[in-house]
């Protein structure tokens, strides 16, 4: 392959470009040349974008910071991948590229897509599959919690909290309660099954935990929004003997304050989560493209708003401001 391709990355601190960037070419062992199809703007990418986060390493690379991606392959240098076949491409976050209209990536950072499957839903998989993985980490019971009337609370309903919430009532919780700044977003969260939302900041996410708990605080509390405000919340809001999952993004770099006395005092069971995309396998992104083409997982929402890729900086200005009530924004990224 000779020319060039379109993509976008970030090429500094607040400052997103789409550019003219030379057609990536196989040139080892497994790797692979993915025409991309779709790519969907993750929250990490916002903090890479604005937070202090950027890769100095990465800033710059065509599709830059880009890790949530589907596409066709059209260069192999793998037995596992023949030209043709559809692949979900799952990059580690802080070096992807699937912002870009072709992507070079080892065959260790795809997924194979079923046959027929809808791109944009199955898209979804890969926030999906990262929150499949860490729920396993979180929550490992299979099944059930073993108890009546048990509670699980989720901050954030972005499409990560939403996976985690539909994963939570799968497990058997009987009452979800969801915070998140956005009222369009927790109206998601209600159709899907959430049983009490939080428009959070005008109303308490801690005190509509312990309303409904009627003061013990819940069984599980997941942190799914990237704020250390929100963090100490999860550990106001969990019970005695409870469990704390942490999947938000860092808000900044270095440390911050955080309740240990009170998390201390509470017993609780705290889990930081995260590297997916290191586990041998990658079982859980496989789950997730399974679980989402055969109907489990509801990604409907998730898929309603596309930009082409030239409009790529206003998409991410877009998802910096909440995404404007949109659960996720979808690059369209095929000509």
């Amino acid at each position: 392959m000779s020319g060039t391709m379109r993509a976008a990355t970030v090429v500094d601190h607040n400052t997103v470009e789409v550019r003219d960037f030379p057609m990536p070419e196989v040139k080892k062992f497994g790797d692979l040349v993915v025409k991309m199809h779709r790519a969907s703007i993750c929250g990490s990418d916002v903090h890479v974008a604005w937070h202090g986060f950027l890769n100095p390493e990465a800033q710059g690379k065509p599709g830059y910071p880009g890790h949530e991606g589907v596409g066709e392959v059209v260069q192999t240098l793998s037995p596992e991948y023949k030209v043709g076949d559809m692949v979900l491409t799952v990059p580690v976050g802080n070096v992807g590229g699937c912002f870009a209209e072709y992507q070079l990536i080892t065959d260790k950072q795809v997924v194979p897509v079923p046959a027929g499957a809808d791109l944009d839903r199955i898209l979804m998989a890969q926030q999906y599959g990262t929150t499949l993985f860490s729920m396993r980490m979180i929550w490992p019971q299979i099944g059930n919690t073993g108890k009546k009337n048990n509670v699980a609370a989720v901050i954030g309903a972005g499409s990560a909290g939403l996976f985690f919430m539909q994963q939570a009532l799968l497990l058997g919780f009987e009452n979800i309660v969801i915070s998140d700044l956005n009222a369009d977003r927790l109206a998601v969260a209600k159709n899907i099954g959430a049983s009490h939302v939080v428009h959070a900041p005008q109303e308490s996410f801690v005190d509509k935990v312990m309303e409904v708990t009627n003061g013990e605080g819940a069984d599980l509390v997941i942190e799914a929004a990237g704020y250390d405000s929100l963090r100490a919340d999860a550990v106001h809001a969990v019970r005695k003997f409870g469990t704390v999952g942490y999947f938000g993004f860092p808000e900044k770099p270095g440390d911050v304050p955080f309740p240990s006395a009170i998390a201390f005092r509470k017993i609780a069971r705290i889990q930081w989560v995260g590297g997916t995309q290191s586990e041998p396998g990658l079982v859980a992104f496989r789950d997730a493209v399974r679980h989402i083409h055969e109907g489990l997982i509801n990604v409907g929402y998730c898929t309603e708003s596309h930009f082409d890729l030239e409009d790529a900086p206003k998409a991410f200005e877009i998802a910096r401001d909440q995404g404007q009530g949109k659960v996720k924004l979808i690059l369209d990224l095929v000509k």
